[in-house]
């Protein structure tokens, strides 16, 4: 699997990856994914990585997103795995790429939403450390207007660095 800093030269391909996704994925992406949009996301705040397989296919994109004001310590991890390239790990790696950056960057936590009813993904970010913050009860409207729950779940740096501490990995905390 191939990880790489989203560059310029990748738009054309991010445009192709959201035009495969299926219309009921559409209801959770929050940003502007029109072509446009997508060109400026290299000099937007925040990072983004994309996965790229050997033919140039982008088959993933997550983002790091920064809050601002008094949220200034917390990124958003936004999170987008192509249909056909589900169940093969690239989300995990991608968001586990993502916390690595968050971490090193001095991020104190990482939020995500999922929608309630996204048991794998929800299962996927647990087993990556991060817990249940809060469910919002009909927070969103799905494609045929059906009243959806959302899970916000969080990763805590703190918790992490004192999991490192107490299986002896205290070194490898040392240069955060």
């Amino acid at each position: 699997m191939t990880i790489e800093d989203f560059r310029s030269d990748h738009v054309p391909a991010v445009g192709e990856l959201f035009a495969r996704l299926p219309e009921s994925d559409l209801t959770f992406i929050k940003e502007d994914v029109s072509p446009q949009a997508v060109a400026a996301w290299p000099d937007a705040p925040g990072r983004r990585w994309v996965h790229v397989e050997p033919d140039g296919t982008v088959v993933g994109l997550a983002a790091l997103l920064p809050l601002t004001g008094w949220s200034d310590h917390v990124g958003e991890l936004r999170l987008v795995v192509d249909p056909a390239g589900r169940g093969r790990g690239i989300g995990r790696s991608l968001a586990q790429h993502a916390l690595a950056h968050s971490l090193r960057s001095g991020q104190r936590k990482v939020v995500v939403e999922v929608p309630a009813a996204h048991e794998r993904i929800i299962e996927m970010f647990l087993a990556l450390g991060f817990t249940g913050e809060a469910l919002l009860r009909d927070h969103f409207r799905d494609r045929s207007g059906a009243l959806q729950d959302l899970i916000m779940l969080a990763h805590l740096a703190d918790q992490t660095f004192e999991s490192m501490s107490a299986v002896g990995l205290d070194d490898l905390l040392e240069g955060n």
